[in-house]
């Protein structure tokens, strides 16, 4: 530690001359997303600095001093924004895009609005449990690993007791209830080593140097959001610098080492060139003890300008991750591979993609359309093999799981968006995806001998080649009654091709400024999502002939209700607080009476494999209070406190209410950091840490004499979910310094990251052991650091 302070200080003494950089960015009505033209940016410490739009609504500020800085973004008849703590260094241009609102009471008047304006979502017409999220604070936080998953567990409301994966559990909700979007468009599980049905994995596919701010939605969404029930990841692609070539180079222990290229094109365009592989394996972050996770990226995001029908963007993500597991090193490893096991070989491979094309056109002064149509699609492949009778004469090595998944989406999504008065607006659309599955699944788990042959059959459990359809139409407004009224209203429907089910979904919000800093918001939301494909396609064999039984099964509902106060005193400061419950109906359940539910599911990679006709008679809720006490970064410093207190129950057919294995209970995050000016270029030297403790996962037990006659893992069903690990608690300490060049336009940033400082041995499972005969506990990674480094030139 005393070393590397020594080397923070020696490259903080460095004298320089002074240096400035740059801002740009585009300013566009929050509403049409149409340019503004003529609007006026001004630095505050400075007034003579400053710019207006042009008519693509871009604009460029110079000259600016290195370090934090003031923005004002103005135009008549628009609320005017303050954006303080911009950050301008040397190496980079700073992107700063502004969304900017009509003011309500006249077209002349001017409503001054500062802030950090991170407390409300980008999407405006979302004002009930949403905020938006940063490149900086995905990058910036202790412990986040530059994963926007694993940054969406410091907010209120959400739990992540296992740092292995970056399934997040939203007020109580399976990870399954998570929506992802790209630019508009729903896609499959955004990261690498991911498996059908899941909405997480080890590691991110999603790039944040790529990302522009985004949203996240934890209940009562906007009509425009369907097919999920848990919450909403909105995820924004940035656009390339338009005006000059820019080049990053990075490395981190998770984060992988990339490179990104961004600049103009054309005459009126830009793109943005990323290209990662992870390092992880190499420095023992993975938890796989001696298996090396080989993983890669490529983003992009090709800008073509504005023209005479339209603007037109194009872009992409492509990725692909590797793992071999081999038993004779996780035997060598002391059986700390939380993945593997010491009598198996298993080869896992999955690949992830999206391709789309955007437009936006304006129809006239008021309203616009915008039009994605996009592919998404994503891959796994397991191939396990297991020596069966292990450590003696006669093992023998056979195949035991075979899985090969391929999901495709063809997507189109079609919005109209139009202000018709400084108190209307409204917006209307449709989504329409065409599915298609490819799945085949072959295991020996828990399967009979019927052949006689002294193993456990190699049985099919999945084989399907299906084309399905979603539908989704929608339409919603927002209405300001008066200058302390604002209501929204919608309604979303949803069509399953699959069962030919169609649902009506209503959706409104009502928001009331008591003052300009104090605010009370009340929403209601009906939301359904289908039950996960490999449920819906799990394929039974009776006397020769395969069934789908689950195929029929209804679209699962959530009535969400919810009631919050925020309370924005100034300089920086805002408190919130929030009430909900979620009643959830059309569960999956077994027939026979059981403690199943699907509401159980998603948490693994894989799901139940023995669950064949379900019906969707199942019930469950969740409900809860979370408190948020958040400064935002000023005076070099920032703070963040969230704590939530939340039960999660469910019932499965024997009608017994139970604790979903999600029921954390409770979740306290505290976190804050500190920027120190060092030097005389704007170089920095920052700190931050993070603290965060939950109650942990609900287990069910196992039955051990009942396992060692089977020779698998058997829980006591009638006690499901009824145990729980011990509390989660994890600290996290990350230091490091940003330099800015003298002369050349070029910066450059690193960090020590030092995760679980304590060592915590936070439990990752514990379950039956063949090898061992007994119940064995694994522990989740301890101390580990993490390290980064970036170069701006």
């Amino acid at each position: 530690m005393k070393k590397i302070l020594l080397i923070l200080l020696f490259f903080a003494s460095i004298k320089a001359s002074a240096q400035t950089g740059s801002v740009r960015g585009r300013i566009i009505d929050n509403i049409t997303e149409q340019p503004l033209v003529g609007a006026t940016v001004v630095f505050l410490a400075d007034s003579i600095t400053g710019a207006t739009t042009d008519g693509n609504g871009q604009y460029r500020l110079d000259n600016l001093p290195i370090g934090r800085v003031t923005l004002s973004f103005s135009f008549i008849g628009y609320e005017t924004i303050t954006l303080p703590n911009i950050e301008v260094n040397s190496g980079k241009d700073m992107p700063v895009d502004v969304r900017m609102i009509e003011s309500f009471s006249s077209l002349d008047e001017v409503v001054i609005s500062s802030g950090a304006q991170k407390e409300k979502a980008l999407n405006k017409l979302a004002t009930v449990s949403a905020r938006q999220f940063s490149i900086e604070e995905i990058t910036k936080y202790a412990g986040g690993r530059s994963d926007v998953a694993r940054l969406a567990t410091n907010f209120a409301g959400v739990s992540a007791p296992d740092d292995s994966r970056n399934d997040i559990v939203v007020r109580g909700n399976s990870p399954t209830g998570l929506l992802w979007r790209i630019e508009g468009i729903p896609v499959s599980n955004p990261n690498h080593f991911s498996s059908l049905g899941t909405t997480g994995s080890p590691v991110s596919a999603l790039n944040a140097n790529v990302m522009a701010n985004s949203d996240f939605i934890t209940a009562a969404f906007p009509a425009e959001y369907g097919n999920a029930i848990g919450g909403v990841f909105d995820i924004g692609l940035r656009k390339g610098n338009d005006t000059n070539y820019e080049y990053t180079i990075a490395a981190g222990a998770f984060s992988g080492g990339e490179a990104m290229i961004e600049g103009p094109m054309g005459q009126k365009g830009s793109f943005l060139l990323n290209a990662r592989y992870g390092l992880a394996g190499l420095f023992g972050a993975g938890g796989t003890g001696g298996a090396i996770p080989n993983y890669g990226d490529l983003s992009f995001n090709l800008d073509f300008g504005k023209g005479k029908i339209g603007s037109f963007s194009l872009f992409g993500i492509s990725a692909a991750s590797k793992i071999s597991f081999r038993g004779k090193k996780v035997a060598t490893s002391n059986n700390d591979d939380l993945f593997g096991a010491e009598d198996e070989d298993m080869d896992i491979t999955s690949r992830f993609g999206v391709l789309g094309l955007k437009h936006l056109i304006a129809l006239n002064d008021y309203s616009s359309i915008k039009t994605v149509i996009g592919t998404s699609y994503s891959k796994e492949k397991v191939e396990l093999e297991r020596i069966f009778d292990y450590g003696t004469p006669s093992a023998n090595p056979l195949p035991y799981r075979y899985v090969d998944n391929d999901e495709s989406r063809l997507t189109l999504s079609s919005v109209y968006n139009a202000r018709y008065s400084n108190n209307l607006s409204v917006r209307g659309g449709i989504m329409l995806e065409q599915y298609g599955l490819r799945g085949e699944f072959f295991t020996r788990d828990r399967q009979d001998d019927n052949d006689g042959d002294g193993y456990p059959d190699y049985a099919r459990l999945m084989d399907t080649d299906d084309r399905y359809t979603i539908f989704q139409p929608f339409v919603q407004g927002q209405y300001h009654l008066s200058e302390s009224f604002t209501l929204n209203g919608g309604i979303h429907g949803q069509y399953f091709s699959l069962n030919e089910t169609f649902v009506i979904e209503p959706r409104a919000s009502l928001t009331w400024y008591l003052t300009p800093t104090h605010s009370f918001t009340i929403g209601y939301g009906i939301h359904h999502q289908n039950v996960a494909a490999p449920l819906l396609f799990l394929t039974q064999y009776i006397e020769g002939n395969s069934f789908q039984p689950n195929r029929n099964l209804d679209p699962v509902r959530s009535d969400h209700y919810v009631i919050g106060y925020d309370l924005s005193p100034g300089n920086g400061w805002r408190a919130k607080i929030e009430a909900y419950y979620q009643d959830i109906s059309n569960a999956a359940v077994e027939r026979n009476p059981s403690s199943y539910s699907s509401l159980t599911e998603g948490a693994d990679f894989g799901f139940s494999i023995d669950k064949f006709g379900l019906v969707s008679e199942g019930r469950g809720h969740t409900r809860g209070i979370e408190l948020t006490l958040e400064k935002f970064l000023s005076k070099g410093w920032y703070g963040l406190a969230t704590a939530s207190v939340f039960q999660a129950k469910y019932k499965g057919s024997d009608n017994i209410e139970r604790n979903s294995p999600f029921n954390n209970s409770y979740v306290l995050n505290v976190l804050g950091g500190k920027e120190s000016k060092v030097g005389k270029n704007g170089n920095v030297l920052f700190a931050d840490t993070r603290l965060s403790t939950a109650g942990s996962r609900r287990y069910t037990p196992v039955d051990l004499d009942a396992s060692r006659i089977a020779g698998y893992q058997i829980l006591q069903d009638e006690l499901a979910f009824s145990q729980q690990y011990d509390a989660y608690f994890r600290m996290d300490l990350k230091l490091g310094m940003k330099l800015n060049s003298r002369r050349k336009k070029l910066s450059q940033q690193f960090y020590i990251d030092f995760q679980n400082v304590t060592n915590n041995k936070n439990v990752f499972v514990r379950q039956y052991n063949r090898l061992t005969n007994n119940v064995d506990q694994k522990n989740q990674l301890g101390f580990f650091p993490d390290f980064g480094y970036k170069l701006q030139f």
